[in-house]
């Protein structure tokens, strides 16, 4: 199986171990990063012991490409089906420009305040410590920004692209897209995101960038009932 396949648990095993709890059966971010979670496989010991990081009335992101197997502790809240595109190397996305700043800890709240507005997927308190995200500002106001997720040997994921209402229609997102993607390809790694199935105007823009679809995904929202 592809790294790919399950992405969740190669960048929780690698690159964001440091952002992670669990051991090598199962993982999760800390609970102010992010809310993915996953298991090695679906061994049964494996599955328990990703039940096992989910508190009583808490919730955890499956995203992975094979089928999710869901623990007998938790519940499936809801289900989905999603895209993973990726970009051939090579692909020539256009670099940063120079209205284009990096973002850092103290642009977290406007982060976070842009992301629940915009909701690109989720977002918390220190989401943007999974990587380095760009902004542009217009007249002082965080207008959009992009960054990465996901990460492990040789690939990085695209995420948090997002735009705020009053600056829809500028290319805003596309441009900062590219501008990511851009600077993971100058690290000589791969570039990959993930869409939702049904959203047709996010598989385009990105499909207009030069990302391929590689394969459909499975995205599981599980929780464990808070009853005793």
């Amino acid at each position: 199986m592809h790294g790919l396949d399950r992405p969740v648990w190669e960048s929780l095993s690698t690159y964001h171990g440091r952002l992670a709890e669990g051991d090598d059966r199962a993982r999760r971010f800390v609970r102010d990063v992010n809310v993915f979670a996953s298991s090695r496989d679906d061994d049964p010991e494996a599955l328990a012991a990703l039940a096992d990081l989910v508190r009583p009335g808490e919730s955890v992101y499956l995203l992975q490409a094979p089928r999710i197997a869901i623990p007998a502790a938790l519940t499936a809240l809801r289900e989905a089906k999603g895209v993973q595109m990726i970009a051939p190397l090579g692909t020539p996305f256009e670099p940063p420009q120079h209205d284009m700043l990096p973002l850092a800890d103290a642009d977290a709240p406007e982060m976070l305040a842009l992301a629940k507005l915009t909701e690109p997927g989720p977002f918390l308190p220190r989401t943007h410590l999974m990587g380095s995200f760009l902004g542009i500002r217009i007249a002082g106001r965080l207008a959009a920004m992009a960054g990465e997720r996901m990460r492990f040997p040789g690939h990085t994921e695209v995420s948090g692209v997002c735009t705020h209402p009053d600056f829809r229609g500028r290319g805003l997102a596309r441009r900062l897209s590219a501008a990511v993607a851009h600077r993971i390809q100058a690290r000589g790694e791969q570039a990959f995101l993930h869409a939702w199935k049904s959203n047709h105007a996010a598989i385009a823009l990105y499909g207009s960038l030069g990302f391929v679809l590689r394969t459909e995904v499975n995205v599981a929202e599980l929780r464990r009932d808070s009853s005793p």
